[in-house]
């Protein structure tokens, strides 16, 4: 049975190649022909992405925030046009994973830090997990980039490329020499907005008239995987089932360093046909709206009400369980994106500095009577976490991987491993959900179908 349930998963989508390949579809002409990634077993990388521009390093360009101000400097990333929600980042480290971040996706993201780039791009290097030791996902996500100052000469050992030579290979345009301070203050006090960047030296007012609303925009399902993969651990003790609604590369991390393979699903794969043969169920971060995915918070419904297994979400997970739960969703005035950002662990009493990175929140006051609120934000007392009552159910506003950011509670991984464990303690019947070698065999080795493209833009 559970053979032909994970031939089904593996299947590639109507319209791909038959066989035992489905990965096979997903790869360029262009990427037949270069050389794996060192440290792959057999995923191929494009060498180059479709959108890319020759570097705009030195052409004017404009940041326009609708009803709001106007922002001349200059360009130096791709030379394209792009819009999307203007949101910032208090992170005074960590760009290539912030950039990387699906969560990022169609946003417009503001650097409060003034000076951005100094210590380059790293390469493409993977680990032993054949996961990405640098970067969150395998390509830019955000829409454009916005800084005070970039630094055009790097210094860093790892580096290999400059950011606007990054920005300009991956299609992304960038804009520096703009007073960041003036438009944090905005987005502050008016809440986040939608806003363009234009790159030449002419600037045409009506090129502005048309914003892309990302929030009206079902994102998750552009960056989630198309099909099933697998991240296989070392010596595996268990086995979990991951929904991938924008999957960090250092959640897979996390787990698959703690003994526990993971398969990943897409965002409304009908998780609770295949949960019986999982020893845990994890929800994934990922960009927008969670009211967008409504059959995702459907599956989870239905799982949580035929299935006692162990369940973890982050971010746009955690919102995705609470909407299955019956609790509400809102939007922040101007979210939570950084990596010093205080939690408090109303459990413990203990405060944990958190990287967060979300536009949306529960609402703790709507939470049924059976969940408890687990973390709440303590600059804008907004909730962080929840916690179910009776069964090992718990969630996280916050990024207990942190790649990027503080460590503090990455303990929540080993909470979540614990809580697997004694599930398995109480089994009458010991059941091996280890994934066999069929299924490591058919299943893809990495993120299908999912290279970003512009909501909108224009050369």
């Amino acid at each position: 049975m559970f053979a032909r349930l994970a031939w089904k998963a593996a299947k590639p989508v109507a319209g791909g190649a038959a066989g035992l390949k489905p990965q096979a579809r997903f790869i360029s002409a262009t990427a037949a022909l270069s050389a794996k990634p060192k440290g792959s077993k057999g995923r191929l990388m494009p060498s180059r992405y479709s959108q890319s521009t020759a570097q705009a390093s030195g052409s004017g360009a404009t940041l326009t925030l609708r009803d709001g101000p106007i922002f001349h400097g200059t360009a130096f990333g791709a030379n394209s046009n792009i819009s999307g929600e203007a949101v910032f980042t208090t992170s005074l480290v960590g760009y290539p994973e912030s950039m990387t971040d699906p969560s990022y996706r169609g946003q417009i993201l503001v650097f409060t830090q003034p000076l951005i780039g100094n210590y380059g791009v790293p390469s493409s290097l993977r680990d032993e997990w054949n996961l990405l030791r640098h970067f969150e996902s395998p390509h830019i996500q955000c829409a454009g980039i916005v800084v005070a100052d970039f630094a055009e000469k790097y210094s860093h050992w790892t580096a290999v490329e400059s950011l606007g030579e990054w920005c300009a290979r991956e299609g992304i345009p960038a804009i520096s020499g703009v007073d960041t301070r003036a438009i944090v203050t905005y987005l502050r006090e008016q809440g986040s907005s939608l806003a363009r960047i234009s790159t030449g030296d002419e600037y045409d007012a009506d090129e502005d008239e048309g914003f892309v609303d990302s929030s009206q925009i079902n994102l998750v399902k552009r960056v989630s995987t198309k099909a099933p993969f697998h991240v296989e651990a070392f010596n595996p003790k268990y086995h979990v089932a991951l929904i991938d609604c924008g999957v960090k590369e250092n959640i897979l991390r996390s787990l698959v360093s703690r003994g526990a393979s993971v398969t990943v699903f897409p965002y409304d794969f009908k998780i609770q046909k295949v949960a019986d043969n999982y020893d845990g169920v994890f929800i994934s971060n990922g960009p927008g709206d969670p009211t967008h995915c409504q059959s995702t918070v459907h599956n989870l419904q239905v799982l949580m009400e035929t299935s006692q297994i162990p369940i973890m979400g982050i971010c746009l997970g955690h919102q995705l369980l609470a909407l299955a739960a019956g609790a509400r969703t809102i939007k922040l005035k101007y979210g939570n994106r950084g990596h010093n950002i205080p939690s408090l662990d109303l459990t413990t009493g203990q405060c944990h500095v958190t990287s967060q990175n979300h536009g949306y929140c529960v609402d703790a006051s709507t939470l049924p009577s059976d969940w408890k609120e687990y973390f709440v934000n303590l600059n804008d007392g907004s909730n962080e976490g929840m916690r179910h009552s009776s069964r090992p159910i718990f969630s996280t506003q916050f990024h207990p991987e942190a790649r990027g950011g503080p460590m503090d509670s990455a303990y929540l991984f080993d909470k979540y491993i614990e809580d697997i464990q004694a599930f398995k303690a109480t089994q009458t019947v010991y059941k091996d959900n280890r994934p066999s070698q069929f299924m490591l065999d058919i299943l893809n080795k990495g993120r299908v179908g999912v290279e970003p493209a512009p909501l909108a833009a224009t050369a």
